[in-house]
């Protein structure tokens, strides 16, 4: 995984613990992810493709 990897896709891992918006353009789809974990998938009805960090949960952390 790259470094400037901005988004992921449900299923794969999570890098850094934070809470994660889908891509919806709606910013009403919403998860708190555990580094290490797999992303869910995105919500039914969620026109979204794929995950990006929102607020990440330890900031002193780096993503990757």
């Amino acid at each position: 995984m790259g470094e400037d990897k901005t988004s992921w896709h449900p299923g794969e891992i999570v890098p850094a613990s934070g809470i994660y918006e889908c891509d919806c353009g709606g910013e009403h789809h919403w998860s708190t992810d555990v580094k290490g974990h797999r992303f869910p998938p995105l919500p039914a009805g969620c026109s979204g493709e794929y995950w990006a960090l929102k607020t990440q949960a330890h900031p002193e952390d780096h993503l990757g």
